[in-house]
């Protein structure tokens, strides 16, 4: 068991996404950035579907029940065990009693947070993926115990190194895809799609990022029609709008591009006032 003594900002447990139930309605969820998720797990020999706790802008104070091992990814909120500095991108022996704090944060926006074995929150719909609407709570409260697999308390230390390049919290470059209205718009709007240095809006969460500045826009509105994670979607107003991973499964507004996979744990890693350009690939 793992006790949650304080939740920081927005913390939450998510595994790689409710998968195959856009059709009735049901968002993806999982890890906002699934790299960094997936290679905690990849640490401590977990499959990379586990669950872990992802921990947006602040993070947790986490006392361990049990011993287990853990890793930590993504941006750097100075982790510290018992008081004392730990690296990150390392799988970590943690002892009964210990606690686990973080500091300020640098170079990202979400942290990653995986434990032997992985964190047995309650399965719905396949996933343990917390979500507003589809769990009994959508993200970890204080005084919460999380549950560990069984496997959580048996330690092997590793000798094998995995080297993981987190140069990708610093780009700020999003590549793209034509989206299926992108060529209703003009020349002109095109061209300042991937021109424009745009910036992350005070608007941003597991739901969406609004970017600023706006886009002349004066196409209208489409028939509701499927979005999904990476989704650009362009608003009467010329408000961009990237669909995250809780996003909805439809929208009426024209879908102009589409993030690739990499492009989306690249903007999961940014906050606000950070500023971005857009590569669009054939």
């Amino acid at each position: 068991m793992i006790k949650v003594l304080k939740t920081g900002f927005y913390s939450t447990i998510q595994d790689q996404g409710r998968l195959g139930y856009l059709n009735y309605g049901v968002p993806c969820s999982g890890a906002m950035d699934a790299c960094s998720s997936e290679f905690a797990n990849a640490l401590l020999g977990n499959p990379k579907d586990a669950a872990v706790i992802e921990m947006t802008m602040t993070g947790a104070d986490l006392l361990f029940l049990e011993a287990t091992m853990i890793a930590i990814t993504g941006a750097n909120m100075h982790p510290k065990l018992n008081g004392k500095p730990i690296v990150m991108f390392k799988s970590i022996i943690v002892n009964a009693n210990d606690m686990l704090t973080f500091g300020k944060l640098t170079n990202g926006f979400r942290t990653y947070l995986a434990v032997k074995g992985g964190v047995l929150s309650e399965m719905v719909l396949g996933s343990r993926s917390k979500l507003k609407g589809i769990t009994d709570n959508f993200r970890i409260q204080k005084g919460d115990y999380l549950e560990m697999s069984n496997a959580s308390n048996v330690i092997i230390p590793k000798n094998a190194k995995l080297k993981f390049d987190n140069l990708y919290l610093d780009e700020d470059t999003l590549d793209v895809m034509k989206g299926p209205e992108f060529d209703k718009l003009t020349t002109y709007q095109q061209n300042m799609l991937v021109s424009t240095t745009f910036q992350v809006s005070k608007y941003n969460s597991r739901m969406a990022y609004q970017l600023k500045p706006l886009v002349h826009n004066d196409l209208e509105s489409i028939l509701t029609s499927p979005v999904l994670p990476g989704t650009v979607q362009l608003t009467p107003s010329g408000q961009l709008i990237v669909l995250m991973r809780d996003c909805q499964t439809t929208g009426g507004y024209p879908r102009v591009l589409q993030l690739t996979e990499k492009s989306i744990n690249i903007l999961s890693q940014k906050t606000t006032g950070n500023y971005l350009n857009i590569r669009l690939n054939d």
